[in-house]
């Protein structure tokens, strides 16, 4: 039997993480087998140790590559509106808060899609999703005082700090919340979005 190439390796981790990324965000960690991902990558349940220890080891990977792509997002959004903070936050409001991202959790933000998962995975789980967390923070608190110093307003960091932190953490219940509701009663999950879109872009 030939031995696989080190490209070959890194190329099979890849196709590991990706099917472990979306099954884990539309079915939840524990709501999906190793066997199973295994095959939607298209590779024998017995090669999965060859790459990770277990599937929480997996679990991080799919936390940081999460967190990394949706990060990479926000920062092309601000990219694209170099010269208004404002712009950019209605940008990401208006990415973020939509019934697409609702409807796709496999391919949206590991944020609201693994929130559930990381509080009742233990201290690990918990940690990869801070890191993910702060990263958020700090980007937005950047936007935050970025639209102050544009209005004229003072603000100083601590307070934007606390307004990032709070936008973002509506940013995922409203996610959260619209997806809980999607199939019983379609236009209360529509609601909800619509009225928290509004709400973010008020700010």
């Amino acid at each position: 039997m030939p031995r696989i190439t080190q490209e070959q390796k890194k190329l099979n981790r890849e196709k590991i993480v990706r099917a472990a990324g979306e099954g884990f965000r539309l079915h939840g960690i524990d709501g999906i087998g190793i066997e199973e991902l295994m095959k939607t990558a298209g590779m024998t349940h017995g090669g999965f140790y060859n790459h990770f220890s277990s599937k929480e080891d997996l679990a991080l990977e799919v936390y940081r590559r999460g967190f990394a792509d949706s990060l990479g997002v926000l920062g092309a959004i601000r990219t694209s509106h170099p010269r208004s903070a404002r712009a950019a936050w209605h940008g990401l409001v208006d990415e973020y808060v939509t019934a697409d991202h609702r409807d796709h959790p496999e391919t949206g933000c590991a944020s609201a899609a693994l929130a559930v998962d990381a509080g009742r995975h233990g201290a690990a789980s918990q940690t990869e999703y801070r890191r993910g967390l702060e990263g958020y923070f700090s980007a937005i608190t950047e936007m935050v005082l970025d639209r102050a110093r544009q209005a004229g307003t003072a603000l100083t960091a601590a307070e934007g700090r606390e307004q990032a932190v709070a936008l973002f953490s509506q940013m995922v219940g409203a996610l959260v919340v619209s997806r809980a509701v999607a199939e019983a009663d379609p236009g209360l999950s529509d609601e909800v979005l619509t009225a928290n879109r509004r709400q973010l872009k008020q700010r």
